[in-house]
């Protein structure tokens, strides 16, 4: 963050009018953010760590969810980016994660990968129970395309890899190959080195595909 926009937060902040939420997914690429924030900055929450899960409502063609959930060891580390964003925008926000319930973290457990003081309300949004859990499911390229973007410009080519190993369910859930017609409503492009990158470690990972239905 800029000098300039780490003024107008501080501002703002003493006004009660920010809050932060940790983005874990899409909400790490930038490109995909809807609202007119602070800023942002990279930081790592301890404590939850990502999986793939089905949606709370089941249909005949279910798409993955990304969530993530409190893990036995408290110690997990997961990175990711902390936003800051004007609080007339949380409704927009929790409308946009209508699929998650909205959860607050305690500041113990937020590092920043920058020397920033704030004192404002963390959120990280936990992915509501599917209905018909254990059914199947599959993930959708386009968004998986701007997760993984996302964690390459924030935190570069090995992230994307480490994404994919600490993931869980990446094993025995299919993607759907929407890349050229996305179905996520908030795709990005990919350059053909990113596009490269991003199938190449996908694949040393031996993940499924399915054609779209």
């Amino acid at each position: 963050m800029s000098p300039e926009q780490i003024d107008n937060l501080h501002r703002a902040a003493a006004d009660g009018a920010v809050f932060a939420y940790f983005g874990y997914g899409s909400l790490v690429n930038r490109d995909t953010h809807r609202t007119a924030i602070f800023g942002a900055v990279r930081a790592s929450v301890r404590g939850w760590r990502r999986h793939w899960q089905g949606r709370p409502e089941h249909t005949d063609d279910p798409i993955s969810l990304l969530s993530v959930r409190a893990e036995n060891d408290p110690e997990h580390v997961l990175p990711g980016l902390l936003v800051f964003d004007r609080l007339e925008n949380l409704p927009a926000l929790d409308e946009r994660e209508f699929n998650y319930h909205r959860r607050v973290v305690g500041m113990d457990r937020i590092t920043v990968a920058t020397d920033i003081a704030f004192d404002v309300p963390v959120y990280i949004y936990e992915g509501k129970q599917e209905i018909a859990a254990g059914t199947g499911h599959a993930i959708l390229q386009s968004y998986l395309d701007a997760v993984l973007q996302g964690y390459l410009f924030e935190y570069g080519a090995e992230a994307v890899k480490d994404f994919i190993a600490d993931t869980h369910a990446f094993d025995d859930t299919p993607i759907i190959r929407d890349r050229d017609i996305p179905r996520y409503m908030r795709s990005v492009t990919l350059s053909e080195e990113q596009r490269a990158l991003i199938d190449d470690a996908l694949a040393a990972h031996g993940v499924k595909y399915r054609e779209p239905a």
